[in-house]
């Protein structure tokens, strides 16, 4: 399969394109970025990007595949406006693109408690863009809405306390639809998702990430 992937350099991106590119039933991987990250691999190719752009790469958007990994923080974006548009207008505009492409599987990160009409603005965000891909028709659609990500030698000290304090508490049973989940595993279960899963739209929560 040849898989192409948005969000290559983010914490699951990352651990992503590392597993795919460990798979011997992906045979390509095509990242799109916005500056090369230096990563070199027989399998690997990533195409620099303007994201605001995409209509002019958009014939090398071909593959069995997509992913999306894109996403970023208010803290980081700067404003609800900027995270909205790179959560998901660019996500979206992608996904039409792979659409019109021919592209029959798509799997995208999205978030726990992800809905377009939530009063949280990130689960909104998330929300509208998980309905706005459904609609688009995939042959396969695989939504995956995971919990707190455990980033491997994260640099932020909220993360540790509190992956800290869910692990204590899920030892005695509470919480554990919010157990930690490592990106290095939640990356393997992406990479899983399209071989076992059938046609059609699947909204994976954290307890069947889990089974996959």
């Amino acid at each position: 399969m040849k898989a192409l992937i948005i969000g290559a350099t983010g914490a699951t991106g990352k651990d992503l394109v590392n597993v795919l590119l460990q798979d011997p039933d992906y045979t390509k991987v095509v990242a799109w970025v916005r500056r090369p990250s230096g990563l070199k691999h027989p399998k690997y190719a990533e195409i620099i990007t303007d994201f605001d752009k995409l209509e002019e790469v958009s014939d090398a958007i071909n593959g069995d595949i997509w992913y999306s990994c894109l996403g970023t923080t208010l803290k980081a974006a700067g404003s609800k406006e900027k995270q909205w548009h790179i959560d998901h207008d660019i996500p979206l505009k992608f996904a039409e693109i792979a659409k019109r492409n021919g592209i029959p599987k798509a799997v995208l990160l999205s978030a726990y408690g992800a809905s377009a009409t939530s009063k949280v603005f990130y689960s909104r965000v998330k929300g509208s863009l998980d309905d706005a891909v459904i609609k688009l028709g995939f042959d396969s659609c695989m939504i995956f809405r995971p919990g707190f990500l455990l980033r491997k030698d994260t640099d932020r000290p909220s993360e540790r306390l509190i992956a800290h304090g869910l692990k204590i508490m899920n030892r005695f049973g509470m919480l554990r639809k919010f157990r930690p989940l490592p990106t290095s595993i939640l990356a393997q279960k992406l990479a899983e998702a399209p071989k076992v899963c059938a046609t059609g739209t699947h909204i994976i929560e954290l307890d069947e990430i889990f089974r996959i």
